[in-house]
């Protein structure tokens, strides 16, 4: 029995360290691969991989969308101008990110900001970068300027800020992707992701494309009233593709008599892009408010606000009227991108941001949408 048991304790630990070695040899090769591909095909006097492969960052992210409509037109023969404008808070998002030479796992919370989600994905190489972002949100409260002689002066300041019932909702999405072709002596990752350093100064020549959408839907019977003001508008959808070719830099800035591994390293990019898809599609909406004017309630004072609010959700009724595609003529945008890094021995610091603008018009309203986005990061290599 003594015999036996010390041959099944001995099996086991050899068993044990046969595959602690296993995995670890595996673990080894796989750290090799991922050391020469970071800097296979590169100028080593321009680019390099950092000596500790291991990165562990702290991230912050702040993003922001504003949505404006404009529209204009007539109630009882009496001329209105209405603009409802939504700014959403800037959402404040923290987060941590673990990984080994730009390959890793992260997870990130929202502090601060508006009640709606932000999600993104990217990856990041020496020649190439990807990014998707998707940010939704909803705004019952939006700012409202409503100019008319059916609204005094006395009661404009009441107007200046509407309670809906039920919200106006945005959703947005952004994809956009670069190709540097001198992927040899400017590296995208060393701006964006930290993975490599960028130790002497270069540019490149950069293919990119992006794609964008945008929906913003407030077709709702509780909102038929902003639906009549917006001239049956309650939905609107937009698409746009754009392709370019431009150039980016990576300005790097050591102080002297310091390895060029430490520093400053200032990335810029200016991407002229054609936008050959530009679509939009809005949807109308019939309502009765034309009839409910013609109501003695409607316009009957006396009447408690609630109580009345009660008696005109009722009866305020929105229908389906018409779907409309709009393709625009190709148009001319310029991309950017600004990044800032500085490497200080096993830390460093990055920030970057982008901003972009989409316009609508349907009839006689009109409207934009603007999102920017900055992130920023603090971190240490081990």
């Amino acid at each position: 029995m003594r015999r036996s048991l010390a041959v099944i304790l001995v099996s086991l630990a050899c068993t044990s360290l046969f595959a602690q070695t296993g995995v670890e040899r595996f673990v080894r090769k796989v750290g090799t691969l991922i050391d020469a591909m970071s800097v296979r095909g590169v100028d080593r006097r321009y680019i390099d991989a950092p000596e500790k492969a291991w990165q562990f960052i702290v991230k912050g992210n702040a993003n922001q969308s504003v949505v404006s409509m404009k529209t204009e037109g007539t109630i009882m023969d009496a001329y209105y101008e209405a603009s409802p404008y939504m700014k959403t808070e800037p959402s404040r998002y923290i987060g941590v990110w673990a990984g080994y030479r730009g390959y890793g796992l992260g997870y990130t919370v929202n502090v601060a900001g508006d009640k709606g989600s932000y999600f993104t994905l990217g990856a990041t190489g020496g020649a190439y970068g990807i990014s998707i972002r998707f940010h939704s949100f909803d705004n019952d409260a939006p700012n409202f300027d409503l100019s008319s002689d059916l609204v005094g002066e006395e009661n404009k300041e009441d107007w200046s800020q509407v309670q809906l019932r039920d919200p106006i909702k945005v959703r947005t999405v952004t994809a956009d992707g670069y190709y540097f072709f001198n992927g040899k002596r400017f590296s995208y990752a060393a701006a964006y992701d930290q993975s490599v350093i960028q130790k002497r100064s270069a540019g490149s020549v950069v293919a990119g494309a992006m794609y964008y959408y945008s929906h913003i839907d407030y077709a709702d019977h509780t909102n038929g009233d902003l639906i009549y003001l917006m001239h049956g508008l309650g939905r609107v959808k937009l698409w746009q593709a754009s392709v370019g070719v431009g150039y980016a830099y990576n300005w790097s800035i050591a102080p002297s008599g310091t390895n060029r591994e430490n520093g400053l390293l200032i990335s810029i990019m200016a991407v002229p892009m054609v936008t050959f898809v530009n679509r939009i599609r809005t949807y109308s909406y019939s309502t009765n408010m034309e009839q409910l004017m013609t109501d003695p309630t409607f316009w009957n004072n006396d009447i408690e606000n609630e109580d009345w609010d009660n008696w005109f959700y009722d009866h305020i009724k929105i229908a389906p009227q018409e779907e409309k595609t709009i393709n625009s003529n190709p148009s001319l945008d310029i991309n950017s991108r600004l990044s800032l890094t500085y490497n200080f021995g096993r830390y460093f610091m990055s920030a970057y941001g982008q901003f972009h603008n989409s316009r609508f018009s349907h009839n006689k309203t009109s409207g934009y949408l603007n999102d920017w986005f900055v992130n920023a990061s603090i971190g240490i290599r081990l």
